[in-house]
C-alpha cells in the first residue's frame, strides 16, 4: 500500500484529491496538510511514501517544503502540483528534489497516478 501525504492550502482540492486517491486499490491517505512547515512536521512523524505537494503555500511554499523533506525524510518522494505552467518553478522543485512537476490542468488523474506509483517506487 502507498501511503500518501496530502498538501494543499485549499481544504476542497485537498478532499478531492483524497476522494480520488482513496479509489485506488493500492494507495491509502495518512494525513493532510494546509501549509509546507505542517507538511514536513507530519512528514517527519508519518513517514509516508509520497507527499502530493501544491508548489505555492503558506509559510512554506512546496520547493523549499520538498528541500527539506529530501533532507529529513530521504525515503519519502514528493510530488508537486502546481496550477502554472512554470518553467522557473518547475526547475526549481526539481532541483530541490521533487520526484516529478504535475500542472492541475494539464494531468489526468491516470498521470498523477502514474507518477504516485512511480515516486513510491525504492530507489
Amino acid at each position: 500500500m502507498i501511503r500518501i501525504l496530502l498538501v494543499d492550502d485549499q481544504p476542497v482540492i485537498r478532499h478531492a484529491l483524497r476522494t480520488l486517491l482513496t479509489m485506488e486499490p493500492d494507495m491509502t491517505v495518512v494525513e493532510e496538510a494546509p501549509d509546507g512547515r505542517a507538511a514536513v512536521k507530519l512528514a517527519q512523524e508519518l513517514q509516508p511514501d509520497v507527499v502530493v505537494m501544491d508548489v505555492n503555500m503558506p509559510r512554506l511554499d512546496g520547493p523549499s517544503a520538498a528541500q527539506e523533506m529530501r533532507r529529513l525524510t530521504p525515503k519519502t518522494a514528493v510530488i508537486i502540483l502546481s496550477l502554472h505552467h512554470d518553467e522557473v518553478t518547475r526547475a526549481r522543485a526539481l532541483a530541490a528534489g521533487a520526484a516529478a512537476f504535475i500542472e492541475k490542468q494539464a494531468a489526468s488523474m491516470s498521470t498523477l497516478m502514474a507518477a504516485i506509483r512511480q515516486a513510491a517506487q525504492p530507489a
